[in-house]
């Protein structure tokens, strides 16, 4: 037992099984239908080559389990196997690539989204080779080894707790290597990169020379230390001139106090340093006073705050504060610890302010957040009745699927509704829609009190996003398909997964409307929600 052990020969390299490459032919194929968004020829080659590589091993290891049941050795393949398993393969793509050019078409069509260049046909085959012969590679890696540490155990225990101990030792050293040592300096190096980011100022913003705004000659906060989104935000909006040209009537400066990741040592000082701005600054002399919680770098969608801003002629405040330098996409993986902290030490401070003020001499406090800035918005509340008795309204817009309040709310949506267009409590202080424009479902409740909306698209994966996408079928590809998702989507187990999460990265690359892109829609939205 122990010399067959020691005696098996290795697997060349770039010599594949029969069984391994009809596996992963199929996911292959799998993966060319159709997800949420448009894909490019690159982002298809990847999803492409992780499906193929997974389907590769699932190959493997059905054969090896049906040779252990069938107490028989490997055969080598016959040639005319191979040129059968040549065939399927040739029409099998070619099918699956045409489906997929039609399906991709129909998506950028109801998106009305930009034709894909057809060098795509080119860029997919080979970007997907490659992926996954790389990932075969690393399998077979860990694999010899696995046989390294066996057999140097099989020295001083037995055969099948020598086998035992070196998976046991290659699993959780992979999992420890990349969830501690590489995650941990690639996001320190992330970090440190876009820091260098943040010093950089945007073309056409120059440092604010009103009253209103942090940075200013004045101000609590100075202006290097507000950081690039930061600067963007105070330096930029609609003035009171603008304002007034606009709607016809005259205007107030718009407040707008902020607290970047260089202004204070720890979340909870940035806070109290931007609220002490606002007050300033007169924010809590206002009619309105906006509490923000930013996306990853400090970003604040200028169509959250520029919008409202127009609606009540200036008369309003908001209040800001940057937790972190990485962009959105690696703060949403990384960044949620930070973003839960920033959020309610934000409200908590502005809160602390505004209660002490006489009843009827408040602003009305309302809350805003995107994205990430949504789930740290969120943190500031227990539930439906602590927004609703402690703001007089909110907007949260591309909530991620792991936002605790929006799960909740979805998750114990009334009978009947479906998951991207959830009821609550037939709507009596939440709501979802994707266009705001129009009536807010359900249309015939009453909205009384303070009013809490969601913006959420159907085809944005960052509010549909999960690890359970893996082995599980989600309610939304159970239900009826939203307006711009295609109805050809369906749920296949691990593909559907790599398939969303390839989504992720260009969620902010469609039309207006569509995907993780909400800018326009808070004009209805603020008009909802006042």
């Amino acid at each position: 037992g122990r010399r067959s052990m020691r005696k098996r020969p290795r697997p060349r390299p770039f010599r594949y099984t029969l069984p391994g490459l009809a596996g992963a032919l199929v996911l292959l194929c799998l993966s060319l239908t159709p997800s949420l968004l448009p894909r490019t020829g690159l982002t298809q080659g990847l999803i492409s080559g992780i499906s193929a590589a997974f389907g590769y091993a699932v190959g493997v290891l059905l054969a090896y389990a049906w040779r252990a049941f069938a107490d028989r050795e490997a055969r080598p393949p016959r040639r005319r196997s191979w040129l059968i398993l040549a065939g399927v393969a040739v029409v099998a793509y070619v099918a699956a690539t045409v489906s997929g050019r039609y399906w991709q078409a129909r998506i950028r069509e109801l998106m009305d989204a930009p034709a894909d260049s057809a060098l795509s046909l080119l860029v997919v085959p080979v970007v997907a080779a490659v992926v996954f012969v790389l990932l075969v590679a690393a399998g077979r890696g860990l694999w010899r080894g696995y046989r390294w540490i066996a057999y140097q155990l099989d020295r001083w225990i037995g055969e099948r707790a020598a086998r035992a101990v070196g998976w046991t030792v290659v699993v959780v050293g992979s999992v420890l290597l990349l969830s501690g040592v590489v995650l941990d300096q690639l996001v320190a190096a992330a970090d440190r990169a876009f820091a260098l980011r943040n010093g950089i100022t945007q073309d056409g913003v120059v440092e604010p020379t009103v009253p209103e705004r942090s940075g200013a000659e004045g101000s609590l906060v100075p202006w290097e230390s507000l950081g690039r989104e930061g600067r963007t935000f105070v330096g930029s909006g609609p003035t009171a001139d603008e304002i007034a040209a606009f709607t016809g009537a005259p205007a107030l400066q718009p407040v707008r106090a902020y607290a970047g990741l260089d202004s204070a040592a720890t979340a909870e000082a940035r806070a109290q340093l931007a609220v002490d701005d606002l007050v300033r600054a007169g924010g809590f002399d206002r009619g309105l006073l906006l509490v923000v919680t930013t996306t990853g770098s400090g970003w604040v969608d200028p169509g959250a705050v520029d919008s409202v801003e127009h609606i009540v002629g200036g008369d309003s405040a908001a209040v800001s504060m940057q937790y972190s330098y990485l962009p959105s996409v690696l703060s949403y993986l990384v960044d949620q610890e930070r973003a839960r902290e920033a959020g309610r030490e934000l409200f908590d401070a502005v809160y602390d302010r505004w209660v002490d003020l006489p009843a009827d001499d408040r602003p009305r406090l309302v809350v805003v957040g995107e994205s990430l800035g949504s789930f740290g918005g969120e943190t500031a509340f227990s539930g439906e009745y602590d927004l609703r008795n402690r703001t007089a309204g909110a907007i949260f817009a591309g909530p991620p699927n792991f936002n605790t309040l929006f799960r909740e709310f979805v998750d114990d949506r009334d009978p009947g509704s479906r998951e991207v267009t959830p009821e609550y409590r037939d709507g009596r202080t939440v709501r979802f829609t994707d266009d705001p424009a129009a009536a807010v479902a359900p249309a015939a409740e009453p909205w009384d009190g303070s009013r809490v909306l969601y913006l959420l698209h159907p085809s944005d994966p960052i509010s549909l996003w999960s690890p359970q996408l893996l082995y599980a079928r989600p309610d939304w590809l159970e239900e009826a398909r939203g307006d711009d998702v295609v109805d050809a989507m369906r749920w296949i187990p691990f593909v559907t997964f790599w398939q969303v999460t390839a989504d992720l990265p260009f969620a902010g690359n469609v039309p207006d409307g569509h995907g993780h892109v909400y800018t326009t829609q808070y004009i209805g939205a603020w008009v909802q929600v006042l």
